[in-house]
Order: C-alpha cells, then sequence, then structure tokens
C-alpha cells in the first residue's frame, strides 16, 4: 500500500546515511523505496563532493575532477527525482487516482519532496556531529543543537506535506505533473561549450 510505504521514507533515507557513514555506500531495492535509497544516495554523494570541492589545500586538477563529479551526480539526482514522481503516479493509479485532472496542481513535486527530505536528512546528520564535537566550544555546540531542532522540525514538516499531498491526489482534490530538468549543460549536443570543440 503507497501509505505504508510513504511512513517508510523518512526513516529509511536516515538509516541509509548512518549505514553509509561507516561503510561502502551503495542502493539497493526494488520499486518506490529503491528509487528512494538511490535518489538518496545521489545527494549523499553530491554531499561529500561538495565538501572536498571547498578544501583549501586540495590542487586545481582535483578541485576540476570534484566539480566534473559534482555534475555527474547532479544529472543523475535529477533524472531520480523524475523517476520518483513517474513511479508514484504508477502507484497512484493503481490505487484509483486519475492524473491528469481537473483538480488544482501542485507546483512541486512528490519528486522533488522527496529530494528535499533527503537533503535535510544529511544536513540532520551532520548537524547532530557538530552539536556532539568535542573540539568544539560550547557556544558551537549549543548552536548547531539550535540548528538541528529546526532541521528536525522542517524534516517533519515537509514529510506530513508529502502525505496530505499523495491524500488529495488519491481524493482527487489535487494533482501534479512531472517536470522534466532538460539540464542543457549535460548534454553534449545542447551545450555549445562541447558540441563547439569537435
Amino acid at each position: 500500500m503507497l501509505i505504508e510505504e510513504l511512513d517508510q521514507i523518512a526513516p529509511l533515507q536516515s538509516h541509509l546515511i548512518h549505514l553509509w557513514h561507516q561503510q561502502e555506500a551503495k542502493a539497493e531495492g526494488i520499486g518506490l523505496l529503491g528509487l528512494v535509497a538511490q535518489q538518496n544516495l545521489m545527494n549523499y554523494s553530491l554531499w561529500h563532493e561538495e565538501d572536498l570541492a571547498r578544501a583549501p589545500n586540495e590542487p586545481d586538477s582535483t578541485i576540476a575532477q570534484v566539480k566534473r563529479n559534482i555534475d555527474g551526480f547532479n544529472q543523475r539526482r535529477n533524472d531520480l527525482i523524475e523517476k520518483l514522481d513517474e513511479e508514484l503516479i504508477r502507484l497512484l493509479t493503481q490505487q484509483g487516482a486519475s492524473l491528469p485532472n481537473q483538480a488544482p496542481l501542485n507546483s512541486e513535486t512528490p519528486g522533488s519532496m522527496i529530494d528535499r527530505m533527503s537533503i535535510l536528512a544529511l544536513k540532520v546528520y551532520h548537524m547532530q556531529e557538530q552539536a556532539e564535537r568535542q573540539d568544539a566550544g560550547e557556544e558551537h555546540r549549543f548552536k548547531a543543537t539550535e540548528k538541528l531542532r529546526i532541521l528536525r522540525v522542517q524534516r517533519q514538516d515537509l514529510n506530513s506535506c508529502l502525505k496530505i499531498l499523495l491524500n488529495e491526489v488519491l481524493a482527487q482534490t489535487r494533482q501534479f505533473k512531472i517536470y522534466r530538468q532538460f539540464k542543457m549543460y549535460n548534454d553534449p549536443s545542447l551545450n555549445p561549450k562541447i558540441y563547439g570543440t569537435r
């Protein structure tokens, strides 16, 4: 049942982020939760590449490769947001929803909301680390603890909004569409800096 799977998304994201910080990061599974895991892995990979991109002592050649890695992870992240929306439409249709319909349109898709929940799970994990840092001062830990509280509330609110949206879609009182990203800079046929060098 879709609503039961929705209840597993936030705990799965958090669990995988904790696990991946202790062992090799890999995403497994099929269906909606398998896609959630894959999409979460892209955000996890992006997070750590973004950290490396800001390391002051890394050589330019390393930073250039990191930036290319970021482009690749970001493209796959966006592709997986669209796949999440496709899978949710399939599941909602199986449960009687009709899309598109005449209901008001939601501007943000469920896939985008799941993506934001994943990013918030990463922020919660890393802010928790800061709140517990023994080599930082008490003021640093206090500020991090307050930020952690806010991040947890934001993630809970977003999780609630996701459930509300999908229940409204099932009730035919709200709808969403898949919004294709059409990232031009990663497409060799659309980026003039790539096709112009051939």
